[in-house]
């Protein structure tokens, strides 16, 4: 059975940081490229990173580069997401599920939330 369960998310404060993280079961992260998505409040969800099934190649979409690193482990199925000097902006529900259109399966996602 294929599962998703995102964590990490929390209220943080402009400036500061999180680690969200990703585990998966019922499918290889060898076996498809992962990514993280953001829905924010009234917007459309949308792609910030990806990581290449095999772990080579990372990308970052303009809203999160520089400020953010994606990285997976095989062995324990997970794919962390760190984002840094968090901004009021990156308030959303974050996702991670693999980046192949036809699946349409997704976690419950984690929430953040950056205020003062």
């Amino acid at each position: 059975q294929v599962r998703l369960v995102e964590s990490g998310g929390g209220l943080v404060q402009p400036g500061g940081s999180l680690r969200l993280s990703c585990a998966v079961s019922g499918f290889s992260l060898r076996s498809y490229h992962m990514g993280w998505y953001r829905q924010a409040p009234g917007k459309e969800r949308e792609l910030v990173s990806s990581i290449s099934k095999d772990g080579r190649y990372t990308n970052y979409t303009a809203p999160v580069q520089g400020r953010s690193t994606i990285s997976r482990d095989v062995g324990k199925g997970t794919v962390d997401f760190k984002i840094f000097n968090l901004k009021p902006e990156d308030t959303a529900i974050y996702y991670c599920k693999p980046t192949l259109q036809s699946w349409a399966h997704w976690g419950q996602g984690t929430q953040v939330i950056v205020s003062s």
